[in-house]
């Protein structure tokens, strides 16, 4: 048995009156990569936070190479050699990858013996695992997925003996995730410690050595991942048996419900992110977007939304225009019958400092549903969001908790929820399950198929290719900006990745 590189002895936390550990005990070895896995909530992050010196545990005991360990901030976990890689980016936006890598390391007053070396280390980092990125880019204007990439790099150019990443993949390709897993054996064989915290239970069998299982705060069991599989991870982690793939009839599709016609958007640096695309969708029909982040999915979704100005084109909603112009309302636009759940829900789709209550009316507050007279009715807004935290087994349950205090699957189904409650004709999703449980994926699965049964039109955009071919009925696959092919759900993943990578498209002009 390899010599522990962590141990957490009777690990237990609260937030008020929230248990979010129990009497945790977990040996992790040295040289290894052992996953964690658990629904939202279960309290893996914050058991993460607690070793990584964010939380203070109420009691219990932390060894880091056999010895105890005082764990009282993020410094002293990196003097200790442990770092790590947050779900949700630890990012500062007006920065660049250059300054934001450095943040905290710095060396001298002045920056530039920091600065040098930072582009030094970031070169030789790109070098030996492929991380490509522009050190003096703006974080702000950089897709999600270069976003990841700074962080893992970040991570990385700090040195750390054992690295801890919190849903790494959520906003990576196969073949980006393919790419970190590589990076991470080669950790693993330099004898570096890896902790995975992931949904993707098939992302455990293939890279970890061991997988630990948390529910509701507990750890339930650990097992050799050689001897273990995705069904038993699943039944521990939720405490049933749980259903691994979309069962769907055939579409029945009817009449066109959102029609883009030679639609051409640029971001804030003025670069094209959407050239000249053009597709439709039915009612009682999921349309998938496959693509690499940074592909112009995002400011495709906007500009149908109506959050960002398009430079040409259309957009028809039940065969009227949306104002592309930037002086568009998406108020206007939910009432008629368009919801959109954006990608990022942190600075998009919620307000972190208001209650679980009132980000479940966010854009519907003015609806008769939550007003009494002129001022809005508390006890029905109250009264709605417990509905809401029930049929989507939102955790914890308490519609007065900030925000900020729900895991990060659970504040995307605080969204979903909102959205899908207010029965839309037409609903466009960014990333549907990112950072969501394999129960609640489940469920969100099935509450997109119920809405395309009923008619509605389903316009989805994930980075996760077998979400992709699940539930689309047809799958348009996005590279440099432009629609490069439509496939129908029989694609195979190779075919896809090919186009999201633009090979096919480049052979074609050639």
């Amino acid at each position: 048995m390899a010599q522990a590189a962590i141990e957490l002895i009777g690990i237990n936390k609260s937030f008020g009156a929230v248990r979010a550990n129990r009497d945790i005990n977990l040996e992790i070895a040295r040289g290894t990569i052992h996953g964690i896995v658990g629904e939202n909530g279960a309290g893996k992050s914050t058991l993460m936070s607690i070793l990584y010196g964010f939380y203070q545990a109420d009691s219990g005991e932390i060894r880091v190479g056999g010895q105890p360990a005082a764990i009282k901030t993020p410094n002293d976990a990196i003097a200790l050699g442990i770092g790590m890689v947050h779900q949700h980016f630890m990012l500062v936006d007006n920065f660049s990858v250059l300054e934001n890598v450095i943040l905290g390391a710095e060396s001298d007053a002045l920056l530039k013996k920091s600065i040098a070396k930072a582009r030094s280390e970031l070169e030789r980092l790109e070098r030996e695992y492929g991380l490509e990125v522009d050190p003096d880019a703006i974080i702000e204007e950089l897709p999600v997925g270069l976003q990841q990439r700074v962080e893992i790099l970040k991570a990385l150019y700090r040195g750390a003996e054992i690295l801890i990443l919190d849903e790494p993949t959520g906003v990576l390709t196969p073949a980006e995730a393919d790419h970190l897993f590589r990076i991470l054996k080669q950790l693993k064989n330099q004898g570096k410690t890896v902790v995975l915290i992931t949904h993707k239970l098939r992302e455990i069998m293939d890279i970890t050595d061991t997988v630990s299982v948390m529910r509701q705060g507990t750890m339930v069991a650990t097992r050799e991942t050689a001897k273990t599989t995705v069904e038993e991870l699943a039944e521990l982690m939720v405490g049933r048996r749980v259903l691994l793939r979309v069962e769907k009839g055939e579409a029945e599709a009817g009449g066109v419900k959102l029609a883009v016609k030679n639609l051409t958007v640029k971001d804030t640096r003025g670069v094209t992110m959407v050239d000249d695309i053009s597709f439709d969708i039915r009612a009682g029909e999921i349309v998938g977007i496959a693509g690499v982040a940074g592909n112009g999915q995002s400011e495709l979704l906007e500009a149908i939304s109506g959050i960002r100005r398009a430079v040409s084109g259309s957009v028809m909603l039940d065969g009227k225009p949306i104002d592309l112009t930037g002086a568009a309302d998406p108020g206007e636009l939910r009432d008629r019958g368009l919801a959109h759940v954006p990608e990022d829900r942190h600075h998009v789709g919620l307000v972190l400092a208001f209650e679980e209550n009132e980000n479940s009316i966010l854009g519907y507050h003015d609806d008769p549903r939550y007003l009494k007279g002129p001022f809005l009715n508390i006890d029905a807004i109250r009264n709605d969001a417990k509905d809401k935290i029930a049929k989507y087994d939102i955790r914890p349950t308490d519609c007065r908790l900030k925000t900020a205090n729900f895991s990060g699957g659970n504040q995307q189904k605080i969204v979903l929820a909102r959205e899908m409650e207010q029965d839309p004709g037409v609903l466009i999703v960014g990333q549907p399950t990112r950072g969501v449980d394999v129960g609640a994926i489940e469920f969100i699965h099935k509450r997109l198929i119920a809405m395309r049964d009923q008619g509605k039109a389903v316009l989805v955009v994930s980075v996760e290719l077998d979400e992709i071919r699940s539930l689309s009925d047809r799958i348009l696959v996005m590279f440099a900006g432009r629609i490069v092919g439509e496939r129908g759900p029989e694609a195979t993943e190779g075919e896809l990745g090919l186009l999201m990578a633009g090979v096919e498209h480049q052979e074609a002009a050639e």
